[in-house]
């Protein structure tokens, strides 16, 4: 059992003036406790070295076409002024940013903390005491005064400090890590919302052109029902889709106002006054991206190189709680002036003079009822939790791009029809409308047919999204530009 009871050996090597002590004695007690500390062995703290189980290739990666790897700036790559410079608001309003920002200073800070224990420690210290004192022997007075500087240093025979400081220095990793994932998770927030607020509005122009064509053929209907050509429910029907028109335009304009209020949050700023100038997808571009390979990915994203450091940085604690439980050195020495020059309890030496003093304070756990074995074991299943949590992020990391790339190649499959059925449903609406109003048409197939070509424009705006939106998920899945 290791523990809280605790064995010290303390050498004072300041020649006692009138002894028979020799200084070869303090240093063969200071050599003999050095050489029980080396008795008990040494801690090597290896990292446990993460697996890297990863494919060759990508699965939906050879149907990507053209292009590379997304640039820091993968966001210009869509050609839109606009949304360049809500990103750029973004980056420095943000509050959920500003806030992982401030945790990585605070983890620097903790890493030069942690690294301060590697040095030396050096104290200045200054004291005055007057006594006086009066009986019927007499009376007397004296003024006792030092100015000292104080030094301590641990030597770290098995690691302890240089791990607790490389675990806190690999936890300052992650917390940039996580700041940059933060960062990039940010950027694609602000691309997908800025291409909704687009889509909405386009939406939005879409359903006031079909309100405003079924409000030709409402026009139509009652010019025929006056003229007797026309039934009641004919009328009553192209009412109702009338009146459907206008509900779905204004359910668009709340959700138009809603994505823009989202945008502004996301740019750090209240959504009042707030708004953006584009109105339409069309004149977007796609960037060319495309993955190379798996292993490449494990480097380029922030949240996997957290998961590596985090990891890293447990097994430094794991060393660390090891060498916890061997014997530490701990060397002190002080020097300075002081009356009297040695105050001790047998030898007194009167007067103001220079002073020294040195120490070296060996302590071994002995007993601690499993206190720091407990702790030891907290720590290596904090690593295997990490190690777990690492490889979750790996596989997590190539399903993302995975999940990407697949939809991406499925939104290419459907384009051409996409675009055929828009432009076959304007043609069908057109001529059955034109043969409704010379007379030769029939009502229900025209209703059906207005139906049909607003479902259709309304979808290839959302098929235009869905692509955008995919693009953004592939640059977010492959780091966007970062790098450690």
């Amino acid at each position: 059992m290791l523990a809280s009871l605790r064995v010290r050996l303390q050498v004072l090597p300041v020649k006692i003036l009138s002894g028979c002590e020799s200084p070869t004695v303090a240093r063969g007690l200071a050599t003999a406790s050095l050489c029980a500390a080396l008795a008990c062995g040494c801690v090597t703290g290896r990292p446990v070295q993460p697996p890297r189980d990863v494919p060759a290739a990508f699965e939906h990666g050879a149907t990507s076409g053209g292009g590379q790897w997304p640039a820091q700036d993968w966001y210009r790559g869509f050609g839109s002024d606009e949304l360049d410079k809500l990103v750029e608001l973004a980056v420095a309003n943000n509050w959920d940013l500003t806030a992982a920002r401030e945790r990585v200073a605070q983890a620097d800070a903790r890493a030069r903390q942690a690294g301060a224990a590697l040095l030396p420690s050096v104290s200045g210290n200054a004291n005055a005491n007057y006594l006086a004192g009066h009986s019927p022997q007499g009376s007397g007075h004296e003024l006792d005064w030092l100015a000292m500087l104080s030094a301590s240093y641990e030597v770290d025979f098995w690691g302890k400090n240089r791990a607790t400081a490389q675990a806190a220095r690999l936890a300052a990793r992650a917390s940039g890590a996580e700041r940059d994932t933060v960062a990039l998770t940010l950027l694609g927030g602000v691309a997908d919302q800025y291409f909704q607020v687009l889509a909405l509005r386009e939406r939005i122009a879409i359903a006031r052109a079909n309100s405003e064509a079924a409000g030709k053929v409402l026009d139509a209907v009652q010019a025929r029902f006056a003229a007797g050509a026309a039934t009641p429910v004919d009328l009553a029907s192209q009412k109702a889709a009338f009146d459907t028109t206008r509900i779905a335009l204004s359910g668009m304009e709340q959700s138009e106002v809603e994505a823009r209020a989202t945008l502004a949050v996301l740019l750090g700023r209240v959504p009042e006054n707030f708004n953006v100038t584009g109105e339409s997808l069309d004149p977007l571009q796609e960037p060319a991206i495309a993955p190379g390979l798996p292993a490449e990915l494990l480097t380029r994203r922030p949240d996997v190189a957290m998961a590596e450091a985090n990891l890293q940085a447990a097994s430094a604690n794991l060393t660390a709680a090891r060498a916890a439980m061997l014997p530490s050195l701990t060397l002190t020495g002080s020097g300075g002036v002081q009356n009297p020059a040695l105050p001790a309890t047998i030898l007194t030496i009167g007067g103001a003079g220079p002073s020294f003093a040195a120490a070296a304070n060996l302590t071994q756990p002995i007993f601690d009822h499993g206190k720091l074995r407990a702790q030891r074991d907290e720590t290596l299943a904090r690593e295997r939790e990490l190690l777990a949590a690492y490889r979750a992020a790996v596989i997590a990391a190539l399903v993302d791009v995975e999940k990407a790339l697949s939809a991406l190649e499925h939104l290419r499959a459907v384009e051409e029809f996409q675009r055929g059925n828009v432009n076959e449903s304007e043609r069908a609406f057109e001529g059955a409308r034109v043969r409704y109003e010379r007379g030769s048409g029939d009502f229900l197939t025209l209703l059906e047919l207005e139906r049909t070509l607003y479902a259709a424009r309304d979808q290839f705006t959302q098929y235009k999204l869905a692509r955008l939106q995919g693009l953004v998920a592939l640059c977010k899945a492959l780091g966007g530009g970062w790098s450690g």
